[in-house]
């Protein structure tokens, strides 16, 4: 693999202004994704801080957390448990609900997807508030895992959401402050 940084991965993020509605800055990744030497180092950075740990199974948020989990939970030979909205997993799930900015919102996880005792790590792709990560964790708690460790590709600092997640280990490749 050809070597690449942090500072070299957040010169691939794009900025869209005023998306999806005005007044916000939206960082575009499908600038970073395409380019495959580019979207590697962060799958190989994000699984990398795991490869000592014990990982059973790696939860990704729908939808952008699928991209980086399903490919951190196969370098760390690990399962994958994808986290969805409601209505969109076909099995018996369990379900919670959230605060948005501007009303609710609830995520779905199937019943059997972790057993009691396994060890998750949960992934998705930016951080902002933290509301829908501190969901999925709550998901995953009540299912009986442990959650190792939380990780992201981007964080928006300024946004505090780290401070919904502070009881769990967690780490960003890419800071906005």
């Amino acid at each position: 693999m050809s070597h690449v940084d942090v500072s070299q991965l957040r010169a691939k993020i794009r900025d869209i202004k005023d998306f999806p509605t005005e007044g916000i800055l939206f960082k575009d990744i499908t600038t970073l994704l395409k380019d495959g030497p580019a979207f590697r180092a962060v799958v190989d950075m994000l699984a990398g801080e795991y490869a000592r740990q014990r990982v059973d199974v790696v939860v990704g948020i729908e939808s952008r957390g699928f991209i980086f989990a399903g490919a951190v939970a196969h370098q760390l030979s690990a399962g994958f448990v994808p986290v969805r909205k409601l209505g969109k997993l076909p099995g018996k799930t369990i379900e919670v609900e959230y605060e948005l900015e501007y009303g609710r919102d609830a995520l779905a996880v199937h019943e059997d997807a972790i057993r009691a005792g396994q060890h998750v790590l949960a992934v998705d792709d930016l951080l902002a508030t933290g509301g829908t990560m501190a969901a999925t964790l709550r998901l995953v708690e009540q299912l009986g895992g442990k959650v190792v460790g939380v990780a992201f590709m981007i964080e928006l600092a300024f946004l505090k959401g780290r401070d919904k997640l502070k009881n769990y280990p967690l780490h960003s490749l890419i800071v906005y402050d």
